[in-house]
């Protein structure tokens, strides 16, 4: 059985979304929907989206676990994305939290070093 997932997230303006987003997973979407709505395939059929909702923007919570996660917090660094906390829990395991221009929780999750 295949299982897509689409996580969403509710934005104020979709320009200045769009644009960090962009910096922050190193890409353009993967293919825009509409005019209110922009999808970045992270993998195969896990997709994360923005969406202009503003009566909901900056409650969104996602967390996407990596193998790389060093590389990939040193490569969003170095697109201007700093993380806005960092955790480590007693089992070893990272996170880098950012937040987008609307206070919504980006998260990337590694493994123990």
């Amino acid at each position: 059985m295949t299982v897509d997932l689409f996580a969403g997230i509710p934005v104020r303006d979709y320009a200045t979304a769009a644009a960090w987003y962009e910096r922050l997973l190193g890409a353009p979407p993967s293919f825009l929907p509409n005019d209110t709505e922009a999808v970045w395939e992270l993998a195969e059929h896990r997709y994360l989206f923005i969406e202009v909702r503003p009566d909901h923007a900056g409650h969104a919570m996602h967390t996407v676990f990596v193998s790389d996660f060093d590389a990939r917090t040193a490569q969003i660094a170095e697109r201007g994305l700093e993380p806005a906390g960092r955790e480590t829990y007693d089992n070893g395991v990272r996170k880098a939290i950012f937040r987008d221009p609307d206070g919504n929780e980006i998260g990337f999750g590694g493994g123990p070093v």
